[in-house]
């Protein structure tokens, strides 16, 4: 039998500590922001999820969610509310709730919050090939650096692809992130 793992609690939120099942809220967990950048809610505690990534990103509009890029394994976008940009391949698709993006391995792409009001978008990744050093890269793309969410040159540093923006610190949940 699996055991339930404990929800330790942090000054950002409750974090799942051991490799049992556990039930945690999104407005529990913690959250990752900065002024001027999305917020992500991390659902993963000690050990780290072997086999799928998972987190919810709140976007306000104009907001790139990450930097334009690829993978090495399959990543999955689900429109949960709101509205966004997808820049995919060089192209731009409008994306509304309810929206699934499917990226397979090696597929470049970034999401844009757009509309009115915050985006709420369920991020799902396979962890195959993507935790090592060819994880994938930050690719140059010039429909995504008109919405500021390219790299001037490729990389595969995160520390170079995000140098120029302020650094997500761990925070507790905050009212709006979340539609009701």
């Amino acid at each position: 039998m699996i055991p339930e793992a404990p929800l330790d609690p942090t000054p950002e939120g409750h974090v799942p500590r051991g490799d049992g099942w556990f039930v945690l809220n999104a407005r529990e967990a913690p959250w990752r922001h900065a002024d001027g950048r999305t917020a992500t809610c991390l659902f993963e505690g000690e050990p780290a999820f072997s086999q799928l990534g998972i987190n919810l990103t709140s976007l306000e509009p104009g907001q790139p969610m990450a930097m334009y890029h690829r993978e090495a394994d399959q990543e999955d976008f689900l429109v949960l509310a709101g509205e966004a940009v997808l820049v995919i391949e060089g192209e731009e698709r409008s994306l509304r709730r309810w929206d699934l993006v499917h990226c397979p391995a090696d597929t470049e792409h970034v999401i844009v919050g757009a509309g009115d009001g915050t985006c709420l978008v369920l991020s799902v990744g396979a962890r195959i090939d993507s935790l090592g050093d060819d994880w994938g890269a930050y690719t140059v793309d010039e429909t995504a650096r008109a919405h500021g969410a390219s790299v001037a040159v490729e990389t595969t540093s995160a520390e170079e692809a995000y140098a120029g923006l302020p650094r997500r610190r761990p925070t507790r949940y905050r009212e709006g992130w979340l539609p009701e």
